[in-house]
């Protein structure tokens, strides 16, 4: 799977990321909810005289001028911890109060920094490793902040991974109760095409060693007639658990590539190269996870 060499800039790309017409929201424990949990309300009791007025909240998180923030705000899209704000002038504190926008959450803790990295192969997703391979603090070094790495791809597999200091965020993300979807590229040697029932396969579930996997969804995207490319989408997230799929059914993986972690796709970042996340990528993904 051939991948453009990353420049180690810090060059910004564009995003690749499409909001999802419906936000997926969960609450803290996983379960999925329609939205935000609260009442309507006047906003008096989410009132802080010395705080900062909520239009010019949005407006710095990117939704656009004043006087379109203060749209949003009449129009009831807007919640503060849970109670939708409908009243010009109320006054937040962004680094207590938590504010939702069409169910997306708004990250207003500058001090909170979450990164795409294109992981290349033959690199550790690891902060250090004993044996002297290529580690990730040489991309989490690029910034200020202490970055932890959300997850893991083993060493031979590229693409998509998170590098965050939000411990949170991190934790919701890992743990299975949040079911987050995950897709990769498989590619694979298969002489004449692969087997016409391999993806159905591959949906239906496989044994492996430790218990039975199962692929949300599956795809072929190409064949020549000696290698074949599959799409693979699934929320489990065991150790090489996708090349464990494909080796039960005889094939071994030649590469593998993350494309995509719940809303956030990988896009056309080049191997080792980083981005921050935007807010609505980041808005999203929290939602997601009950946050």
């Amino acid at each position: 799977m051939a991948t453009a060499k990353g420049s180690g800039g810090r060059q910004r790309r564009r995003s690749a990321f499409t909001p999802p017409r419906t936000v997926r929201l969960r609450d803290d424990q996983g379960a999925p909810v329609t939205a935000p949990s609260g009442e309507d309300g006047t906003g008096d009791d989410l009132h802080r005289e010395d705080g900062e007025r909520l239009q010019k909240v949005l407006a710095r998180a990117g939704f656009g001028s004043r006087r379109a923030c203060e749209t949003l705000i009449s129009s009831g899209r807007v919640k503060v911890d849970g109670t939708s704000v409908h009243e010009q002038g109320v006054r937040i504190d962004p680094a207590t109060q938590v504010v939702h926008v069409d169910g997306r959450r708004l990250q207003l803790d500058t001090a909170k920094l979450t990164v795409v990295l294109n992981k290349p192969r033959h690199v550790v997703s690891a902060m250090s490793d004993p044996e002297g391979r290529r580690d990730l603090t040489e991309f989490s070094a690029r910034y200020s902040q202490r970055l932890y790495h959300v997850g893991r791809l083993d060493v031979e597999t590229e693409g998509l991974l998170l590098l965050t200091n939000d411990g949170e965020l991190a934790h919701r993300l890992t743990h299975p109760s949040f079911a987050v979807e995950k897709t990769y590229v498989c590619r694979f040697d298969a002489p004449g095409g692969p087997p016409r029932g391999l993806v159905r396969t591959l949906r239906d579930g496989v044994e492996l060693g430790d218990g039975p996997a199962r692929a949300d969804s599956a795809r072929v995207l190409a064949q020549d007639g000696r290698e074949a490319v599959v799409e693979v989408t699934l929320h489990e997230g065991r150790n090489r658990i996708v090349r464990r799929m494909f080796s039960s059914q005889g094939f071994e993986l030649t590469a593998l590539v993350r494309t995509r972690i719940g809303p956030v796709l990988l896009g056309d970042l080049a191997a080792g190269e980083t981005r921050e996340l935007t807010g609505r990528e980041l808005g999203t993904l929290m939602a997601e996870v009950g946050l």
